[in-house]
């Protein structure tokens, strides 16, 4: 399977190097995301119009019990599109089916508090340009520039599950967690059609299959803004996100899905 791939990217060599930092398609998990979608939506809007020839924003509302859809409808913007599910499924899964059904060479998956600023999507392009199929945003390099810090107990959770993910997975990655990653749409779509993890774990699996089909990653230090209304449960959410870290080996090793 890599080597198609080697073959699809020399094929398109010429077409991606053309119109890199011109279109992209930018895909935003969103679960009652009222309060700031709309400011969201206006950032990257007036970002994409100036430095990009063309986007697309990929909104993938997850059931939300508020006036998300309703907002993100209001846009008369036919560059906006609206993706809901049926019933609550997790962030993995909105961002598997915004990477799936998004068009433009260069997809970027940002979180919907804009955390990671949607200009340090120009720094990670210069990565993919220079032969990187994926590059993940990193809070915890040494250049990482912190303007507003997790609370300590989230912060040492943070590191005990990067731990973990070290022992079980054997990724070494400094921040997997991070809601910013930038893609080829070739292996993301290849990547993302085999993953299984529809919650907040869905990071892990996608760098283990990607390392696993060697495609070639590029961690980077980032801008990071802690941002109030985080969606993870601590107790509850570290459970499962550890039990999904068996579930990925288990994949591997046992039922062979990767």
């Amino acid at each position: 399977m890599k080597k198609i791939f080697q073959i699809l990217t020399f094929i398109n060599t010429k077409k991606v190097n053309n119109i890199i930092k011109k279109e992209i398609s930018i895909v935003i998990p969103a679960y009652n995301e009222e309060n700031r979608i709309g400011k969201t939506l206006e950032i990257i809007i007036n970002y994409c119009k100036k430095n990009f020839k063309d986007y697309e924003i990929i909104v993938v509302d997850d059931c939300s019990k508020d006036s998300t859809n309703n907002l993100v409808l209001s846009y008369k913007n036919k560059k906006i599109k609206l993706l809901k599910n049926l019933k609550n499924r997790g962030k993995g899964y909105c961002v598997k089916i915004g990477v799936l059904n998004a068009k433009f060479p260069l997809i970027l998956f940002s979180d919907s508090d804009l955390a990671t600023p949607i200009e340090e999507v120009k720094k990670m392009i210069s990565y993919i340009e220079n032969g990187f199929d994926f590059v993940i945003a990193s809070r915890n390099l040494k250049d990482s520039k912190i303007f507003v810090k997790q609370p300590k107990y989230r912060q040492n959770i943070g590191k005990l599950f990067a731990l973990f993910v070290n022992i079980l997975t054997g990724i070494i990655f400094k921040d997997t967690q991070c809601g910013f990653k930038l893609f080829k749409k070739y292996p993301a779509k290849f990547c993302f059609k085999k993953t299984t993890i529809e919650r907040f774990t869905f990071d892990v699996e996608l760098l283990y299959i990607a390392k696993k089909h060697e495609f070639k990653i590029k961690e980077v230090p980032v801008t990071w803004i802690d941002k109030p209304g985080s969606k993870v449960k601590v107790l509850r959410d570290s459970y499962r996100m550890l039990k999904d870290l068996f579930k990925i080996r288990l994949n591997d090793w046992v039922l062979r899905k990767y």
